[in-house]
């Protein structure tokens, strides 16, 4: 007898019903979507703006070591484009100069700056509202 009710005991508490939980109460899956999909939308943007921003001063980085020639069309485009990006990191160190060949620390720091910046709005964004790029394409 004992046996019997420690079996019954056994399926009573092997039966238990778990009931999903909506992913956003009171909202419409639609709603749910389409927020989901704003969050990734604007992380997406996010790191495009951090890349063109990269990119730009990696340019400047690079035509600065390499000594370019200021005057010409290119090289002031990208140092008129990047100088308001690196003038906020400027003394921080010291710049190194080679001849024509100079090696600014405020564009390296700038990098790793923005870098950080857009790394840490991402991850914000991510902690109020996870999301990733499967959750969106299932829908």
């Amino acid at each position: 007898m004992l046996n019997q009710s420690e079996d019954t005991q056994e399926v009573i508490t092997t039966r238990t019903t778990t009931e999903a939980e909506p992913q956003a109460k009171g909202e419409t899956p639609q709603k749910v979507y389409e927020k989901e999909k704003t969050i990734f939308r604007t992380n997406q943007i996010v790191w495009y703006i951090l890349g063109l921003v990269e990119v730009l001063l990696a340019f400047r980085l690079v035509l600065k070591a390499l000594g370019a020639n200021p005057s010409v069309g290119f090289t002031s485009l990208i140092y008129a484009i990047t100088t308001p990006l690196a003038a906020p990191f400027n003394g921080i160190l010291g710049t190194f100069a080679t001849g024509s060949s100079t090696i600014e620390w405020s564009t390296i720091i700038a990098a790793i700056v923005y870098l950080s910046v857009a790394w840490g709005l991402v991850y914000f964004l991510d902690l109020i509202h996870p999301i990733t790029p499967k959750d969106v394409a299932a829908r």
